[in-house]
């Protein structure tokens, strides 16, 4: 494995993301597909076969890296049940449970962006941000 030196790009970002709270939730579920999938297990745990068909644009490899990131990161929950075929399901932990009022608002956001620009939702895609709690639910937005 390659030494990284001290004065590295990669060595003066993490020094910044010590300092910065924001740079380091982004370090966390940056990307396009992180809050997308945290987004998808907070109405419960899913296998993987169930995100995949919830997020159908995600590639397997994508999907899988970003699976593992997260839960490294200690955001989701991984279990395996020693069967055959293998069983494994994915769910939030209590640090990601904690990131649903981000996710709340990133929704809430958006939908108000979208409105401002005329950009329509396809109905069925749309959700409801339940504040009561902190998790969507698949009901149309109102």
């Amino acid at each position: 494995m390659t030494a990284i030196k001290e004065s590295s790009t990669i060595q003066e970002n993490r020094k910044i993301t010590q300092d910065c709270p924001v740079m380091y939730v982004m370090e966390r579920i940056g990307g396009f597909w992180k809050p997308i999938i945290l987004f998808n297990l907070s109405t419960g745990e899913k296998r993987y076969s169930e995100l995949k068909k919830a997020i159908p644009a995600v590639t397997e490899k994508m999907l899988i890296q970003h699976l593992k990131q997260l839960e490294a990161d200690g955001l989701i929950i991984r279990t395996a049940k020693p069967v055959v075929p293998p069983h494994v399901t994915y769910k939030l932990s209590e640090a990601g449970n904690e990131l649903a009022p981000v996710i709340d608002a990133m929704a809430e956001w958006a939908f108000q962006d979208m409105e401002r620009h005329d950009h329509k939702c396809v109905e069925e895609n749309r959700y409801k941000v339940d504040k009561n709690q902190n998790i969507f639910s698949n009901n149309l937005k109102q």
